[in-house]
């Protein structure tokens, strides 16, 4: 649809940018911090430990103040489970409560609000080695981590993220460490399944105990979703997408706004011997657990073309490059779409695109947590960031979520990754997102004093404007 006048942003559009605990804050073992599995796993040869991170944890009145001036509405971190519960259950830190009290309060004292992501990648290293995901117990152990959580920062957080990307920790786990297999399993797809079963009934059950306890906050998933184009018209590469699809986005926002596993995704997993088992009362609690809105996280589109069932595609565990699945769909390099440094495509159509499927399918408000260029970034003698690569990026992508607000899709909000530089899950820091420089390479950790990007005076035009003024 060409649209003759393009609708506004809405007046209370929540412009920010997006970080995690365990990736930009530093002070891994501090104040009384347990373990998380990210800080005990074996990290990518060449890549920085998160032991310092950018330090945000002894720099977050910096870092906020840098996003107040930017004119940030929002700011979506996450709270880091093992700096509230060192073992992931029983005592409580104070000192991780008293941190999370500290940067919640400072960014109300400049009106910014808070975006809180429950859950991003950090399970406990103590119930890491009690089976994680795959240990039934794990409902309880994350809905009790909920319940801390919102009897301690509910009467100044009004808005939640339950577990980030739980597509991505199901698809691609080895990739980012996340995803433990117990020793002798013989159906690994079906203990990746069971184990998703458990995080999509604690996430259930941690947005009906939000809404019980703090009636006024407003909660929901974040999940990484790309809409997958089939290769062509040809009508078995339209059904591997819809199977693609299925297996990648519905899956999961089909069970977090109804309550229901996708019949196509289930379907492949009869076929497979890999169906989840049910608890009792697992059933009422999917039902139960009404998102009031959608977050998500978008980077690209996938595309894909039928599998006829007679290819090898095992092997194929990162989202971004999936070889696909056997008799399911099988991955196509779509050549239409240009890519970043990092071999990701860029597809700011695809964006709007994504948009538009997710609202007509679920008719909810939507709220991007994520979305940026990571990019090689240069500090000059000066001090300046000159990355014009970033700020197209972002004038193409948010020109994609003005398109689709006219297209009459309800958008909470934008909140790109990432608001200040981080260590990159696979890339470590060299791969830099943020509107902020931190002053350190992979292993010299130099000053980690801060720099404003040319992207950092863009986006605070863009959004004093109120999404009017992309220009350069």
């Amino acid at each position: 649809m060409i649209h003759k006048t393009l609708k506004p942003f809405p007046k209370d559009f929540l412009w920010g940018a997006s970080t995690s605990a365990y990736q930009v804050e530093g002070a891994n073992l501090e104040d009384g911090k347990g373990p998380s599995c990210q800080d005990v796993k074996v990290v990518p040869e060449g890549t920085s430990d998160l032991t310092v991170c950018a330090d945000q944890y002894h720099r977050y009145k910096e870092d906020i103040a840098l996003m107040a001036e930017m004119g940030f509405k929002t700011y979506r971190f996450s709270i880091a489970w093992t700096r509230i519960l060192p073992q992931g259950t029983g005592e409580v830190n104070p000192k991780g409560i008293e941190y999370y009290n500290n940067v919640i309060n400072e960014c109300l004292k400049y009106g910014i609000e808070p975006l809180v992501t429950m859950f991003h990648f950090d399970m406990p290293a103590a119930l890491d080695e009690r089976g994680s995901w795959g240990n039934r117990d794990s409902v309880d152990w994350f809905v009790n981590f909920a319940k801390v959580m919102f009897e301690n920062f509910g009467d100044r957080v009004k808005y939640w993220l339950t577990i980030n990307e739980q597509n991505v920790l199901t698809l691609s786990g080895p990739v980012i460490g996340t995803l433990h297999l117990p020793e002798g399993c013989t159906n690994e797809l079906k203990e990746i399944y069971q184990q998703n079963h458990h995080m999509l009934v604690a996430q259930a059950k941690a947005m009906a105990l939000c809404h019980e306890m703090l009636p006024d906050a407003k909660i929901g998933p974040a999940p990484n979703i790309s809409l997958v184009y089939p290769a062509s018209c040809k009508p078995e590469d339209v059904l591997a997408a819809q199977n693609f699809n299925a297996i990648r986005n519905w899956l999961y926002l089909d069970m977090a706004v109804y309550g229901v596993y996708n019949n196509i995704v289930w379907s492949w997993l009869e076929e497979n011997d890999a169906t989840p088992e049910f608890a009792e009362g697992d059933a009422e609690a999917l039902k139960n657990g009404h998102p009031d809105f959608i977050g998500f996280n978008y980077y690209n589109t996938a595309t894909c073309e039928w599998s006829d069932g007679s290819e090898d595609l095992s092997g194929a565990s990162d989202q971004q490059t999936s070889k696909g699945i056997t008799g399911m769909y099988k991955g196509y390099r779509n050549t239409h779409l240009p890519t970043t440094e990092f071999g990701w495509e860029i597809d700011p159509m695809g964006f709007r695109a994504t948009i538009r499927e997710m609202y007509s399918r679920y008719r909810l408000p939507l709220l991007v947590t994520e979305n940026g260029l990571g990019a090689y970034d240069t500090l000059t003698e000066d001090g300046k960031v000159h990355d014009q690569y970033r700020i197209r990026y972002y004038q193409d992508h948010i020109s994609q979520v003005r398109l689709a607000i006219s297209d009459g899709c309800e958008m909470l909000g934008y909140c790109p990754w990432s608001a200040v530089d981080l260590i990159s899950t696979h890339e470590g820091m060299v791969k830099r997102y943020g509107f902020i420089y931190v002053d350190r390479d992979e292993f010299d950790l130099k000053t980690l004093d801060r720099y404003r990007k040319d992207s950092f005076y863009w986006y605070k035009k863009v959004i004093a404007s109120n999404g009017e003024d992309l220009s350069d």
